[in-house]
C-alpha cells in the first residue's frame, strides 16, 4: 500500500512538473512575442522598400546605414532636415552579406558620402527569432511528452503490494473473507506453493502457471487475490485489463512486456489482472483496435509461455464474462484452472454480513440471518453496501446502533430507489398505483410457486410509481417451468387489476410486460421448455445462425410467445375476478395509508 501511494504521488509530481514547465514555455514564448510585436510595430511605420533603398543610395540621399550582424533588416538614415530619429527607415534585405559587399563597394569606388555602422543585433531579439523558427518543433516534443507520460511510457506497470524495497504487503487474509470456504479450500496449495516452491519442484510437481477467477461482480474474485499473496507473504502486482489498451498500435503488448519483466525480477510474486476480457477476447482478423487487441493477447500467451522452471510467478485474471475469452487463454500451460466464484448461500451471506458488521455498531435485537434469508442472489459487495447504507441512515437518524429498520430501510434503497415521500401525485394516479399493486400482491396469494409479500407501498421509489416486495426464504438453483409461468401470471397481475377495477390501462406495466416477455422468450430459445418446438436452444452468438432452423421455427417462437404472454394475462385476470372484494379492500388500504406490512396483507385472507 505504501509503495502504491508513493508511486501515485511520484506520478502526480511529475504531472505538476510537465504542467509548469509547459506554462513557463507558454509564458516564455507570449512575453518574446508580446516584445517582438511591439518593436515590430514600431518597425513597421518606418519601413522603407529595398528598391527605394537602391534608388535613394544612386541619388545621393542616404546619409547613414546601420547593418545588423545576424539579421535581414538595415537601419537607413536619410538626408536631410530635422531630428535623425525622424529621417530613420529600416529596409528589409534579400541577403545583408550581398548588400554589405555592395554598399562598400559603392563607398570606396564612387566615393558615396554615406557612414556604414556594423552592429551585433539584440541578443533579445536574435532568441525572439530563433524561438518562433523553432516554436512548431518546440511544441510538437511537450506535446509528445505530455502525451507518452499520459500513456504511461517509461513508467512502472500495476500497482505493486509488498517488494524488495521492503513496502508493505497485502494485508487481505483468508479470515477477511466470508462465504466462499470452498474456493479458499482450493487456493490454499497455491499459497503453500508460493511459500515452499523447492518441496513441489523436487517432487516434479508444476504449479499451475495461471488461475482464472469468474463470477458475478462483487463477488470477491479481487479481494480472493489479494488475500493469496497476503497469506504467502509475497508481492502482488495488480493492474487492470483496460490499462493495456491504448489508441496506439503496440502499446498494449509492450506494457503485457514490461508487466512480466517487472514480475520476473521481483518472483515469487502474483501478477493481477482485473477484467481481463479487455484484452483476452477471442482474436479476429479485423484491423484498427481489433489488431492491437490481437497483438497484446498475443504477447500475453507468449509471455504465460515462457515462465522458466524456478520462476515461481502465478498470473491470476478475474472476470464476469468467461464466454468471451479466447480458447488460447485456457489451455493448461496458460490459465490451467477456472475457478467460479458465486454469490453467496444462505449461510455465506450471513457470514458476511458479520464480517462486515465487526465494526460497525449494532443494535442487539438484529438478526443477520433473517437479513440475509431477505437478501438471496446479493454478492459480498451488495452486502457491504447494505450495512454502511444502515449505518448512514442509522446516523441520520440519530440512532445509537444501526436497527432493523435502518437495514431494512437500506435494503429498500438498494433494490427499490431512494423513497420519495415529497412527491406531489394526484388522487387519479394514487389509485390507479394502489389497484396496480393491489394486483400484483393478490394475484401473487394464489399462486403455490410464489413467494409470501414481505410489503406493498405505492410511495415512489427510484423510477417506481410503487413497488411489491416479496420474502425470499431460500436461495435457488434450478427453476421450474410451472414457476416460471406463476411468474408471468404474478407480473401481468397489475396490468389485469388497472383494466379490470378502473376499466383503464397505464404506462405503469411496462417493466412487467419486458420481465414476462424475456421470461418467455427464454423458456422457448434458452430453456427448451415447449412442447411443439422440443427441447432446443436457439441462443446463438450471430444472428444469421438461426437461419438453419428455417423462418418457421423463428415465427413458431413469436407466436408462442405470445400464448404465453397472453395466458398468464387471461390466468390473472380470473384471479381478480375471483376475489375482487380483497382486491378492492387491499386497494383502498394503500390509498389510505401508503403501505401494507405482510401481516397487514396476510389479514384480508383470514
Amino acid at each position: 500500500m505504501e509503495k502504491n501511494e508513493k508511486h501515485n504521488k511520484k506520478k502526480n509530481e511529475n504531472i505538476k512538473t510537465i504542467i509548469l514547465s509547459v506554462l513557463l514555455l507558454i509564458v516564455i514564448v507570449l512575453g518574446g512575442f508580446a516584445y517582438y510585436l511591439m518593436n515590430q510595430k514600431q518597425e513597421d511605420e518606418k519601413e522603407l522598400a529595398y528598391t527605394e533603398l537602391i534608388q535613394n543610395i544612386n541619388e545621393d540621399k542616404v546619409e547613414k546605414i546601420k547593418m545588423k550582424t545576424g539579421s535581414y533588416s538595415v537601419i537607413v538614415t536619410l538626408k536631410g532636415e530635422g531630428e535623425e530619429e525622424d529621417r530613420q527607415k529600416t529596409v528589409l534585405v534579400p541577403s545583408i552579406q550581398a548588400f554589405m559587399e555592395w554598399i562598400n563597394e559603392k563607398v570606396d569606388k564612387e566615393g558615396k558620402d554615406i557612414e556604414l555602422i556594423e552592429e551585433n543585433v539584440n541578443p533579445i531579439l536574435k532568441i525572439v527569432d530563433t524561438l518562433f523558427s523553432l516554436l512548431p518543433t518546440i511544441l510538437l516534443v511537450v506535446l509528445m511528452i505530455m502525451f507518452f507520460k499520459m500513456q504511461g511510457i517509461g513508467g512502472d506497470q500495476g500497482k505493486v503490494y509488498g517488494g524488495e524495497d521492503g513496502s508493505k504487503q497485502s494485508d487481505v487474509r483468508f479470515e477477511d473473507i466470508a462465504g466462499l470456504d470452498e474456493e479458499k479450500d482450493e487456493l490454499i496449495e497455491i499459497v503453500d506453493f508460493l511459500k515452499t516452491p523447492k518441496a513441489y519442484l523436487d517432487m516434479g510437481a508444476k504449479i499451475p502457471r495461471g488461475i482464472l477467477l469468474y463470477g458475478k461482480p462483487g463477488t470477491g474474485k479481487t479481494l480472493i487475490a489479494k488475500a493469496i499473496a497476503g497469506e504467502a507473504g509475497v508481492p502482488f502486482i495488480s493492474m487492470s485489463g483496460s490499462e493495456f489498451i491504448e489508441m496506439f498500435a503496440g502499446l498494449g503488448a509492450s506494457r503485457v512486456r514490461r508487466l512480466f519483466e517487472r514480475a520476473k525480477k521481483i518472483s515469487p510474486c502474483i501478477v493481477f489482472i482485473d477484467e481481463i476480457d479487455a484484452i483476452g477476447s477471442r482474436r479476429t482478423s479485423n484491423s484498427g483496435a481489433e489488431t492491437e487487441n490481437n497483438q497484446t493477447l498475443n504477447q500475453l500467451l507468449v509471455e504465460m509461455d515462457g515462465f522458466e522452471t524456478n520462476e515461481t510467478v502465478i498470473v491470476l485474471a478475474a472476470t464476469n464474462r468467461p464466454e468471451m475469452l479466447d480458447k488460447a487463454l485456457l489451455r493448461p500451460g496458460r490459465f490451467d484452472r477456472q475457478i467460479t466464484i458465486p454469490a453467496p448461500d444462505l449461510n455465506g451471506r450471513e457470514a458476511i454480513l458479520k464480517l462486515h458488521g465487526k465494526n460497525k455498531k449494532i443494535a442487539a435485537d438484529v438478526d443477520f440471518k433473517s437479513i440475509a434469508g431477505d437478501t438471496a442472489g446479493f454478492t459480498g459487495a451488495e452486502l457491504a453496501n447494505i450495512l454502511n447504507e444502515a449505518a448512514i441512515i442509522g446516523t441520520r437518524n440519530k440512532h445509537t446502533e444501526i436497527t432493523n429498520e435502518d437495514i431494512e430501510s437500506a435494503v429498500k434503497k438498494i433494490t427499490v430507489g431512494l423513497e420519495k415521500t415529497n412527491r406531489v401525485i394526484s388522487e387519479k394516479d394514487k389509485k390507479l398505483t394502489a389497484y396496480h399493486e393491489a394486483g400484483h400482491a393478490v394475484v401473487s396469494k394464489f399462486l403455490p410457486t410464489q413467494t409470501d409479500v414481505k410489503e406493498v407501498s405505492i410511495i415512489p421509489r427510484g423510477v417506481a410509481g410503487g413497488y411489491t416486495m416479496y420474502k425470499t426464504t431460500e436461495d435457488k438453483y434450478y427453476v421450474s417451468r410451472t414457476e416460471l409461468l406463476e411468474k408471468m401470471v404474478a407480473l401481468m397481475g397489475g396490468r389485469a387489476a388497472e383494466k379490470i377495477a378502473l376499466n383503464e390501462i397505464s404506462t405503469g406495466a411496462s417493466n412487467d410486460i419486458e420481465v414476462a416477455t424475456g421470461i418467455a422468450r427464454d423458456m422457448l430459445t434458452v430453456y427448451g421448455m415447449d412442447d411443439s418446438l422440443g427441447p432446443i436452444s436457439l441462443k446463438v452468438d450471430d444472428p444469421y445462425e438461426l437461419q438453419i432452423f428455417g423462418d418457421k421455427v423463428i415465427d413458431k417462437v413469436g407466436n408462442q410467445i405470445q400464448v404465453l404472454i397472453d395466458s398468464a394475462y387471461e390466468t390473472a385476470q380470473k384471479i381478480l375476478l375471483d376475489n375482487m372484494d380483497i382486491l378492492d379492500k387491499v386497494a383502498n388500504k394503500l390509498i389510505e395509508q401508503e403501505k401494507i406490512t405482510s401481516e397487514e396483507f396476510e389479514e384480508f385472507f383470514k
